[in-house]
């Protein structure tokens, strides 16, 4: 899949700084400009409504990417692909906040860098959804810089500007310079006067970063360095409003991509300065392509592809990217995409998209667009981000920008659909989708061993882990005698999807209620806690209940975070369960983690009652 650190790799090198010494050019600086949580809301993407003179101005003297995406729609899933070059959901990083450890040999890339000679500095982010390797910078603070470097030592530098992140929005400003009576509200949002008042304050902050980016470049320019730097301007992941940031669409996987090639390294361009490319990069090319672009070698186990300097591959057809849980929620979707549609494949579909998450809820056109549902004010398509999920979703996304028109059942699309969907299915084969695997069985397989080598390893059976899934979450009859067999597989996680997809099929899954019950006492927790969302949907509460609330009893975090997302979903049935909950916040008063958080909505809910 890579290059190999071979002795093709060696005379790659010595050919590439032999060219270098005739040229007499210096390996490139590099300059990493992140700005966080912001879709292409920028003029040199079309935007009328924005004000981005800077980045406009490094645009118009760069090459453009309009077909750049994050691999996750969230900042250290995505932020854990960009340091490794590898997918998160080959490593076990895939779930929002984890600490899972990675195999030593999987190295954050500007550890090459700085063993290559060059400064590494980080400013300051990181995030990286794993066990930290300090080690890969030489400087990692708020006043890290590439100004402290040696002379005429190069370059790796990061700046990441925090100005957009969601979280702007949680405290409401007054005065706007956008006017929000002119702000772009997709389709699939409401009018809310807090959408229009959130959209326009989510404008000025993107004219606030961009000043930001615009200081950054002139100190580039001050310190002399202009001319030996190459530039790279990119957005984090989509965002910032509900529906794209966390959420499997163009709003929250398309980013922003600028990079600028000073006149040095003009060899290295890949289309004249000022036009744009519509070659698909992703996350996960980015390391690979860094690594290439300084003359060093791309390590054999990176899943990414160059597309710039001497190891730039051939343009890839498809950008994959995935979810795993948000916060506080549990849920399961894949997507790929090529120039023309997106594919989406939804593996919990009963689970509702606007499932509530304590961060994105403090926003206050969040909470309007809940309540105009919750009154009855909403359209089909604004409607839809309340219900359960399709589990396939299919876009043409050159006329549907927005994805609202879902393709998945028009016949005259069969053909992409399948396409699409073979390809998602060998892309996670080909990685090895620890994805499948319940996230409490992650935790405790993480005790012994990486979940990278675990999921290439004899006891991952992913071909039939994934065959299970993909029935599992079709939600069709006909597959519920297989379903019943897989309910006895010896695999857990086998079983764990064989029961989900009991609960999918709801009271139609009846004639595996017996193994259900039988299955609330399995070995494995997650099993147990899957087994009890089916025996819910067939009316057995008082098993499902008991069941659950000895899962809170748990001392795996995640057992207990998913029992709680359970709970939830059964209202005022699970009022019995209450006092264990509190006994749960008592004893953790001052914890942040996510199955407090849970719990503590939870027990408002029951109360209420």
């Amino acid at each position: 899949m890579k290059n190999h650190i071979t002795i093709f790799s060696i005379l790659l090198i010595f050919h590439t700084f032999q060219g270098v010494a005739q040229q007499k050019i210096n390996p490139p600086n590099i300059l990493w400009i992140v700005s966080e949580d912001n879709s292409p809301f920028i003029g040199a993407y079309g935007d009328e409504y924005a004000t981005t003179p800077h980045i406009d101005k490094l645009a118009g003297r760069s090459v453009l990417y309009k077909n750049a995406f994050a691999t996750a729609p969230v900042c250290a899933p995505a932020r854990s692909t960009l340091i490794t070059g590898v997918y998160p959901t080959a490593m076990g990083t895939q779930h929002m906040r984890s600490t899972n450890p990675i195999p030593t040999q999987i190295r954050f890339f500007p550890h090459y860098l700085r063993e290559a000679g060059y400064y590494t500095s980080n400013n300051a982010k990181k995030d990286y959804n794993t066990i930290d390797q300090p080690e890969a910078w030489d400087e990692s603070s708020k006043t890290a810089s590439y100004k402290n470097r040696k002379p005429g030592q190069p370059f790796f530098a990061v700046f990441n500007i925090e100005i957009s992140h969601e979280s702007s929005l949680h405290q409401p400003v007054t005065q706007l310079r956008h006017d929000p009576e002119l702000a772009p509200i997709p389709p699939y949002h409401p009018s809310t006067p807090e959408m229009k008042q959130d959209l326009a304050h989510y404008y000025d902050k993107m004219e606030e970063m961009d000043a930001r980016v615009g200081e950054i470049l002139q100190e580039l320019e001050d310190s002399g360095l202009a001319e030996s730097t190459i530039v790279v301007y990119y957005g984090d992941h989509g965002g910032a409003l509900g529906r794209s940031k966390r959420f499997m669409y163009e709003s929250g996987l398309l980013v922003p991509l600028i990079i600028h090639f000073p006149e040095m390294y003009k060899h290295l361009e890949p289309a004249e300065a000022g036009t744009s490319s519509d070659r698909i990069v992703t996350f996960v090319d980015f390391a690979p392509t860094v690594l290439s672009l300084a003359g060093l070698p791309v390590p054999e186990y990176m899943q990414g592809y160059a597309f710039l300097g001497e190891q730039s591959s051939n343009p890839q057809q498809y950008a994959f990217a995935f979810r795993g849980r948000m916060g506080d929620r549990t849920d399961m979707v894949r997507s790929v995409r090529d120039k023309q549609f997106r594919y989406i494949r939804n593996y919990m579909p009963h689970k509702i998209y606007g499932q509530y998450i304590d961060y994105l809820w403090k926003a206050p056109s969040m909470q309007s667009w809940e309540k105009a549902f919750l009154e009855g004010k909403l359209n089909e398509v604004q409607s839809r981000f309340w219900k359960t999920k399709p589990v396939e979703e299919l876009f043409d996304v050159t006329i549907d920008p927005h994805n609202i028109n879902n393709l998945a059942l028009d016949p005259d699309y069969k053909k992409v659909l399948k396409r699409m969907r073979l390809e998602n299915r060998k892309w996670m084969l080909q990685v090895r989708d620890v994805g499948f695997i319940p996230e409490a069985m992650i935790l405790e397989i993480s005790k012994s061993t990486t979940l990278y080598e675990y999921g290439r390893g004899g006891e991952y059976d992913l071909k039939n882990i994934i065959e299970t899934a993909e029935m599992a979450s079709m939600g069709q009859v006909k597959s519920l005698r297989k379903l019943i067999r897989k309910l006895d597989d010896p695999d857990p996680v086998v079983r764990y999807w064989a029961a989900t997809g009991c609960t999918i099929l709801g009271k139609q899954s009846k004639a595996a209620e017996n193994k259900l019950v039988k299955l609330a006492e399995d070995p494995e927790v997650s099993v147990q806690i899957a087994a009890s969302e089916a025996l819910y949907g067939l009316s057995q509460s008082d098993i499902a209940l008991q069941t659950l609330i000895s899962a809170l009893r748990s001392e795996n975090t995640m057992a207990r975070l998913h029992a709680l997302n359970v709970m939830e979903t059964m209202g005022k049935d699970a009022a019995p369960a209450l006092s264990e909950i509190n006994r749960l916040i008592s004893a953790n008063l001052e914890d942040q983690n996510y199955d407090i958080l849970a719990a503590k909505r939870l027990a408002k809910i029951l109360i209420s009652y």
